[in-house]
């Protein structure tokens, strides 16, 4: 370890800043926060659709527990590439992406063309409604932020 030298008269030590170049994000952090709880609501509403497909009411045969998981992962990918072009500095292409990916979240009110909202249970229609309000307001601060960016 280097020795620190001493300040001179008048002047203070400043800490040089080290970024680490992955780790740095051009995101603010109210869209990783509004990210993150996207994700985790988007995970929680297809896991329960995955594992309790049998009891969600006219669901079609074809669709399987592996298959649902399988399109949360299609789903997701749209939110890992937005973080991935952001990366790269295109950061409207990255805003349009985070924008799309927020609008899945939307997908989950398909479940009512299916049955009526009485016809689901509780926390059925905790998981869509949770899913599709995260999304929506991702989506719309990924707009928001997008516009102030004057890209």
């Amino acid at each position: 370890m280097r020795a620190m030298k001493p300040a001179r008269a008048g002047y203070r030590y400043v800490r040089p800043q080290i970024r680490i170049p992955l780790m740095s994000s051009p995101l603010p952090k109210h869209l990783w926060i509004l990210l993150t709880v996207y994700f985790a609501a988007s995970l929680l509403h297809f896991a329960h659709n995955a594992e309790f497909i049998a009891f969600y009411p006219n669901m079609p045969e074809w669709l399987t527990r592996e298959k649902v998981y399988l399109a949360w992962l299609g789903v997701s990918s749209i939110g890992v590439a937005a973080l991935v072009v952001l990366r790269f500095g295109w950061y409207a292409v990255g805003a349009l992406l985070l924008a799309a990916y927020g609008s899945m979240g939307l997908d989950g009110l398909g479940h009512y063309t299916l049955a009526l909202c009485s016809e689901h249970t509780l926390t059925t229609n905790l998981t869509i409604w949770f899913e599709v309000a995260s999304g929506v307001i991702l989506a719309a601060a990924a707009v928001f932020w997008l516009r102030t960016r004057h890209v």
